[in-house]
């Protein structure tokens, strides 16, 4: 599939023709009717699509609980991207920052109701959304091996409002909704627009923020509108770090070359982030109307990595003891071992080997013994810090029909095109085989998520003598996804000559995906669903779901749902639901070779080995076939709707996952395995310390309760519109299999917040608008760095948010605001700040380790 932009504007006509003439072919039947239905004025706050097939419903009729958030909530607060602002206005929501973790910093992962990012479904204008290419190999316990839609390409200025459906789902739209589902409703205007310029930086005077966006409405002929949402963005990085202990003990021997802070721990940079959406609708008959609607973007991200010691660095520095216990230096004999010159043993006797005297030998160049002698001190001595991050671009079009039939029919047919990639890259690091030949700069690979997929869907209501008539959806969709891994450039996986002499393999930090391992996988799956629905009395309304899906390459299963809204009295009803649920193991967790750095348990750098489950290594560690993941999925709630105008919802929710999906906790290699790996044609491996793979290893329950108000007044000469929401969530690990390591049990049971609430009061008056949030999160707990660094209690905390804004004309308004105002911070990491890696915060802590944020936004609106 091409991947360019110019491939989706040069076939928007063609195929809104396909659509047009689709769309006559399939009403001809009603053109025929004089009939025509009035339309009725929707809120477009308070309607929801999603969570029935049904006509929509208000927030107050659902018989699940589902979150309606408008345009305005999302401009009203200081997050710029995607995943941050869902978390400021969705209780059960949770994103944290990834300041060192691999591909999570290019795609942070995300959590609903507790569960990992990949077990919401995310939709677009109703449209299933594809996934990320990104997995996050290191998801800080919850998300570790997740591969989730990346929510960050879609612009906040394309958005007329964002539905969240807080209830499992996988009924009612496929596998990943065991969490609930996200559905991302597009603008339709077809007329004015409006233009933001934004500014911001952190209290410490970094990471500085600049942001341009836009939208604009026309119309599409008469009967017809495209809407265009474009953004712009860069970021400048941040450092919330300390010295490391051993980066300052070599400062203090007197090693002049070692930067301080030896490692960063902070936002990364982002260098451009650029975002386009389409929304295109045409009216074709009264009853029928052909859409289409599409995205391209690309973002460019460099985040910090970890110090590499120029002593003890595995693979670049460190060559063992000697008899006596006495560290050495990794000396490369660059004629080979046991020929020509022969090169000195350098032992590691103080804290800075570059005044030693058997170094200075090797270090000397116009000698024989220097020429031939090779150490990676002599180009690196105060050590390096890799800067690691990438490109990724995303691009999907849907484009189809719906309207309805002369027999109150109604259908929508519709193609999806979708796909992710990303283009890893890392900077400042050596390949260590290839000795002083080596570049510093290395394109590790590509991965690519492609998805196509094609939906068929039929309603109809039926008169059976019940108070309103019974609704019934029913409908196929088939999808074909593909996973491919494209080879890095060749100095990222070369085995250099000095490979055999101890000195590690491919880019260090990252190495590249091999020729021999790159290729593309792909699978496909058929899907038959059927929902009813219908208030049986005035009072009670009942629905189900049922769905079958085929995949080819794990067979069958199918899933349902029942729920129910009972309106006990005039202001208050109580609903609930019970489900079954699925999610299918990925194309890329089921098949993905990849090398990553982590700490270990012994708190020293690694490198580990990511293998597929199938693969004989990975079998002899205990890796299976991965099975999908299945789940029960119980809420109960109530609704009031008071009339001196207090809105309050309660939702109580129970969710059992059995089979889970995550990746093994690191498992150490022995020499034996090492050996398997190699005659593999592994021949890397002898640079791998452990080795992780897929697995369904444990099983969890995780419970909580949801509660949103909203309530406005008139007061102070203006109105005021106050919201709260809170959520309470629990998960407990029934059982799990000795992959999973008990640190990793603990970050899943305790690393979320068990407590989160966010009350809002949003003033007007006149010209001038006043915003206060008070933002809460509970107590964490964190296995530093991921290796066995416990910090038992990461302390709750309270954040301010606060913005005025001023109307100067009808059409410019200009707003001061800030995020965290009172400049919050984390518990200071007093236990493990410097001994380890130098972060002064820990880096999973709910608020974020960067303290206040403060912006301008100037707005204009035509």
């Amino acid at each position: 599939m091409k991947t360019s932009l110019s491939l989706l504007t040069r076939n928007v006509r063609t195929i809104l023709a396909a659509s047009a003439a689709l769309s006559v072919m399939a009403v001809s039947p009603a053109l025929a009717q004089e009939e025509q239905k009035a339309e009725a004025p929707e809120d477009v706050e308070q309607i929801a699509v999603v969570g029935t097939r049904a006509a929509p419903r208000s927030v107050g009729e659902s018989a699940v609980p589902i979150d309606i958030i408008s345009d305005e909530a999302f401009k009203n607060q200081g997050s710029t991207d995607m995943v941050s602002m869902m978390q400021t206005v969705v209780p059960s929501f949770n994103v944290n920052d990834q300041p060192i973790n691999d591909a999570s910093t290019l795609v942070r992962p995300a959590n609903l109701r507790g569960m990992a990012s990949d077990h919401t479904l995310v939709l677009v204008n109703g449209k299933r959304r594809h996934r990320s290419a990104v997995i996050t190999f290191l998801g800080g316990g919850l998300s570790d091996g997740a591969q989730g839609p990346d929510i960050s390409v879609i612009p906040a200025f394309a958005l007329k409002q964002v539905e969240v459906l807080r209830d499992g789902a996988a009924a009612q739209y496929g596998s990943d909704a065991i969490a609930g589902v996200v559905n991302f409703v597009l603008k339709e205007d077809d007329s004015g627009g409006v233009v933001e310029a934004r500014y911001g930086s952190y209290y410490e005077g970094d990471g500085d923020m600049v942001q341009v966006s836009g939208n604009v409405g026309m119309p599409l002929t008469e009967d017809g509108f495209i809407n265009l949402t474009a953004e712009y963005r860069t970021a400048d990085p941040t450092s919330r770090s300390v010295q490391r202990d051993d980066a300052a003990g070599l400062v203090a021997a007197g090693n002049s070359f070692v930067a301080d802070p030896a490692q960063i721990w902070g936002n990364p940079e982002i260098k451009d982030d650029i975002k386009l959406f389409a929304n295109l609708g045409l009216q074709l008959t009264d009853h029928s109307e052909a859409y289409l609607f599409g995205n391209y973007a690309e973002r460019e991200v460099e985040g910090g990595f970890y110090f590499r010691n120029p002593h003890t660095r595995g693979g670049v520095y460190d060559g063992g003891t000697d008899d006596d216990g006495t560290p050495l230096l990794l000396v490369g004999d660059l004629d080979g071992l046991d020929n020509g010159v022969e090169c000195p043993t350098v032992r590691i006797t103080d804290g800075n080997v570059l005044d030693d005297a058997d170094y200075g030998l090797i270090a000397d160049n116009s000698t024989a013994v220097g020429a031939n002698c090779f150490a990676f001190n002599e180009i690196l001595p105060g050590g390096f810090t890799p800067k690691f991050g990438g490109t990724v671009t995303d691009m999907s079009l849907v484009f189809g029909t719906r309207g309805e039939l002369a027999n109150e029919v109604s259908y929508d047919i519709s193609a999806n095109l979708g796909q992710n990639e990303v283009d890893f890259a890392i900077n400042n690091t050596v390949n260590p085989s290839l000795g002083p030949d080596t570049p510093f700069s290395f394109k590790p690979g590509k991965y690519i998520q492609s998805e196509q997929t094609f939906d068929f869907g039929l309603t109809k209501p039926f008169d059976v003598g019940l108070y309103e008539p019974l609704f019934v959806a029913t409908g196929y969709q088939y999808r074909h996804e593909t996973y491919e891994s494209i080879a890095g450039d060749p100095a990222s996986y070369e085995i250099g000559p000095l490979a055999l002499q101890g000195f590690g393999i491919g880019s260090n930090g990252f190495p590249g995906l091999a020729a021999n391992s790159q290729g593309e996988v792909s699978r496909h799956n058929h899907a038959l669903y059927l929902d009813v629905e219908a208030y049986v009395t005035e009072s009670l309304m009942l629905a189900g779901a049922l769905r079958y899906e085929d995949f080819s390459d794990f067979g069958d299963t199918t899933k349902g749902k029942i729920a129910f809204r009972w309106q006990a009295m005039e202001s208050i009803a109580f609903r609930g639901a019970y489900s079954t649920g699925f999610k299918a193991p990925t194309l890329g967790q089921s098949n993905v070779r990849n090398v990553t750095t982590a700490f270990g348990t012994d708190g020293k750098l690694i490198d580990r080995a990511t293998l597929p489950p199938t693969d004989p290594v990975s079998q002899l560690k205990g890796g299976e076939q991965l099975t999908p993941e299945e789940s029960e999925s119980l809420s109960f709630g109530m609704v009031a709707d008071f009339d001196n105008g207090l809105f309050l919802t309660v939702d109580y929710y129970h969710i059992e996952v059995t089979d889970r999906l995550s990746t093994a906790s690191g498992i150490k290699l022995t020499e034996e395995d090492i050996e398997t790996l190699v005659e593999q044609g592994v021949r890397d491996a002898s640079s791998f310390s452990e080795i992780s793979f897929f697995t369904n290893d444990f099983d969890t329950t995780t419970e909580g309760v949801d509660v949103v108000a909203n309530y406005a007044m008139d007061m102070l000469g203006g109105n005021t519109k106050f919201s709260l929401a809170y959520n309470w969530t629990s998960t407990t690990v029934d059982e799990a299999s000795d992959n999973i390591s008990a640190e990793r049990i603990r970050m899943l049971e305790d690393n979320l917040p068990a407590v989160r609430y966010s009350a809002t009061a949003n003033h007007t008056n006149g010209d001038w608008r006043f915003l206060a949030r008070v933002n809460y999160f509970g107590s964490i707990y964190e296995d530093h760095l991921d290796s066995g660094l416990p910090i038992n209690n990461v302390g709750s905390e309270l954040t301010l948010d606060l913005e005025v804004g001023y109307d100067f004309t009808d059409e410019f308004t200009f707003i001061v605001g800030a995020k965290n105002a009172l400049d919050e911070y984390p518990d200071r990491n007093v236990d493990w700040d410097n001994e380890i890696a130098g972060s002064a915060y820990p880096t999973t802590s709910p608020i974020g380790i960067n303290g206040g944020f403060y912006y301008l936004r100037g707005i204009y609106t035509f």
